[in-house]
């Protein structure tokens, strides 16, 4: 059985003007992506590449200068801003190099924001929250500060968190490029193992080779140019 389109970003560009305003930039080059049900798609790149423009285009966090961008089919920058805040919070999840956790609140608190944002019940969220960050190593931490925490595990609050709302896709910019090497492999374990637990597909931005290697297709963004995917399992 073909499995169902989750994301399809079609003929995205995206131009910024030159600080010395007297021309643009272009970062994004008719960029075209398809991802499909519970794929992990990784996305290389160098430095400067427009790898983390293309994640938050593709999130709904930024608008394209010209193309398009469908969740489940679904066109999301026809939508007003409210709108679209909202499908974000049903549809998506993000996992950031840096975690972007509220200091003031605790680890379980952090997890269950995006519930609540939804107007879950509060009994509803704390479960969902205490059962995700038991899945992730984290049941004797749950009402930690980030600051009480490790990096390692302010991460893994922050992939509890992205899953809270039962996402499609989850979307992650670096999630390892601030971490160790024993962090950075915990952390990509967890990561694949989302798949066959949540059945959810994860486009993963890395510059990391040996990370891109363990997912199942590899895009690489030069010049703006996302080029063709190739199989990696």
């Amino acid at each position: 059985m073909e499995k169902e389109t989750i994301l399809r970003c079609s003929a995205v560009t995206k131009n910024f003007k030159s600080e010395a305003g007297d021309g643009e930039l272009k970062i994004l080059q008719g960029v075209n992506l398809d991802v499909k049900q519970a794929e992990i798609a990784a996305i290389v790149g160098s430095s400067g590449s427009g790898k983390s423009t293309l994640l938050h285009i593709l999130g709904g966090l930024d608008r394209p200068t010209s193309g398009d961008v469908f969740w489940h089919g679904e066109s999301i920058y026809k939508h007003k801003p409210d709108r679209l805040a909202e499908l974000r919070n049903q549809n998506v999840g993000f996992v950031f190099q840096f975690h972007h956790l509220l200091p003031e609140f605790t680890a379980i608190e952090n997890v269950m924001m995006p519930a609540l944002i939804k107007e879950v019940k509060f009994s509803e969220a704390e479960n969902r929250a205490e059962e995700l960050l038991e899945r992730f190593g984290m049941k004797e931490r749950l009402h930690h500060r980030p600051s009480q925490l490790s990096g390692g595990e302010q991460q893994r609050v922050s992939m509890a968190r992205a899953l809270t709302n039962h996402p499609s896709i989850i979307l992650a910019d670096e999630p390892t490029g601030n971490l160790d090497e024993k962090n950075t492999d915990t952390i990509l374990s967890l990561l694949l193992q989302l798949r066959e637990i949540e059945n959810v597909a994860i486009v993963l931005i890395t510059h990391e080779e040996e990370i891109a290697a363990k997912c199942d297709t590899r895009y690489t963004l030069q010049n703006g140019v996302l080029e063709g995917s190739e199989t990696v399992l």
